[in-house]
């Protein structure tokens, strides 16, 4: 299977306010249905609000496109049942912290989460407290997904210019590096010792990959992408 398409891009300027979503509303009773199932399994499922997105284009270097507001339910029976309306996009931002021995740092999704042992950088669909001025402000969605599932802040590292953009079929992964002057080894220690106090913590725990060999199978497709074209051999 080919890998998803990677570029980089200068910036991202998504509004809000494009129009509800007509399948949210035609298929209520299915996506109601499949929501309690998934409750049942996972009682600490939160249906809140989130942000998905149409019209998505780069225009020179700028990611652009309107983003509209739906409720979690909605999006998980879209996503699991092979994201139909395909004129929908999930857009979502991820920060991908680099230790100064090269390494990344990767999450291991806890098992009450909608991404159970799932691996990938901290992250997290934009929602409706990440709009500033009516337009999604993606960077401050992944310095808060960062803060909330490592207890890290991004203002102790070095942001680098620019994005990574992987295009994954109907899932866009917007990625931020964030170049740390510890290594991967002591920033696991750190984020570990927050993970073990904290029960409701979103990760089981936290891996550092520093070669392709190192690459998780539990690593989604947009992550294998990256980090594919990210480390060597």
């Amino acid at each position: 299977m080919s890998l998803p398409a990677i570029r980089h891009i200068d910036a991202t300027d998504f509004d809000v306010g494009a129009p509800q979503w007509p399948l949210a509303v035609e298929r209520r009773a299915d996506i109601d249905r499949n929501f309690a199932e998934r409750k049942r399994a996972q009682p600490k499922l939160w249906n809140g609000r989130v942000l998905l997105f149409r019209d998505v284009a780069c225009h020179g270097g700028t990611l652009a496109g309107r983003a509209f507001e739906t409720d979690f339910a909605s999006f998980l029976w879209w996503r699991g049942t092979g994201f139909p309306d395909d004129a929908v996009r999930n857009v979502f931002g991820m920060a991908a912290v680099r230790g100064r021995d090269g390494g990344f740092l990767l999450g291991v999704m806890a098992d009450h989460t909608a991404a159970a042992g799932q691996v990938y950088f901290p992250a997290g669909t934009p929602d409706p407290g990440d709009v500033r001025g009516g337009r999604v402000d993606l960077a401050g969605s992944v310095v808060r997904e960062l803060r909330e599932e490592t207890g890290l802040d991004a203002v102790a590292f070095r942001a680098e210019p620019g994005w990574t953009a992987v295009f994954a079929g109907p899932r866009i992964a917007v990625i931020k590096v964030f170049a740390a002057d510890q290594t991967c080894a002591a920033l696991l220690a750190r984020v570990r010792a927050g993970i073990g106090a904290d029960p409701e913590a979103e990760l089981a725990d936290v891996i550092a990959v520093y070669r392709r060999a190192d690459i998780p199978a539990a690593a989604p497709v947009f992550m294998r992408a990256y980090l594919t074209a990210s480390l060597s051999d």
